[in-house]
């Protein structure tokens, strides 16, 4: 075979790779080729606890992230894909206890952020993909080792970026 006919083997299949059904990116969404812009409305924060940020911070994450791992247009209204929820609960609870020394009480070592995120996703062109589901991720802290003040908002950022991958593949993804 001549380097002339491997380069038209090499083209021919590249064009049969990039003209399937539907457009796939190496992020692993699969969005139909119909499917041109998204609608992301505002997370708004329903939870009891958390930081005050947390909608916009969530908000603008997963906005973020549908513009950097797909080619789909942001709009405010009537997109091909919506999706729209709210930020349901916000918790810290004690996951393992230390008993205290001589006289002092029990406490927690390990504590963990567990936060709650409702989620509806609407696909105007193919209603089967349509859903209503919860994601909830969680960080686990040391009490004895770290400052909850200094450390919450890296935290929230770090279980949102999982919550918004789990929407992402949920959605576009199909997994």
């Amino acid at each position: 075979m001549n380097l002339r006919t491997f380069s038209l083997i090499l083209f021919i299949l590249s064009i049969g790779l990039s003209s399937g059904c539907g457009v796939y990116s190496f992020t692993g969404a699969s969005i139909s080729p119909d499917t041109k812009t998204i609608t992301i409305s505002t997370f708004y924060n329903n939870a009891p606890l958390g930081p005050s940020n947390m909608s916009v911070l969530f908000t603008e994450n997963i906005k973020d992230y549908f513009q950097q791992n797909t080619s789909l247009e942001l709009v405010d209204n009537n997109g091909d894909l919506q999706i729209d929820g709210y930020i349901s609960n916000y918790t810290i609870t004690p996951v393992a206890a230390t008993s205290g020394n001589q006289g002092q009480a029990d406490f927690s070592a390990l504590s963990r952020i567990t936060i709650t995120v409702s989620a509806t996703y609407t696909n105007v062109n193919d209603p089967t993909f349509d859903f209503d589901k919860t994601f909830s991720f969680f960080k686990d802290f040391d009490n004895n080792t770290t400052d909850l003040a200094a450390n919450e908002e890296a935290f929230v950022e770090e279980i949102f970026d999982q919550i918004v991958l789990d929407i992402f593949n949920a959605s576009v993804a199909n997994w």
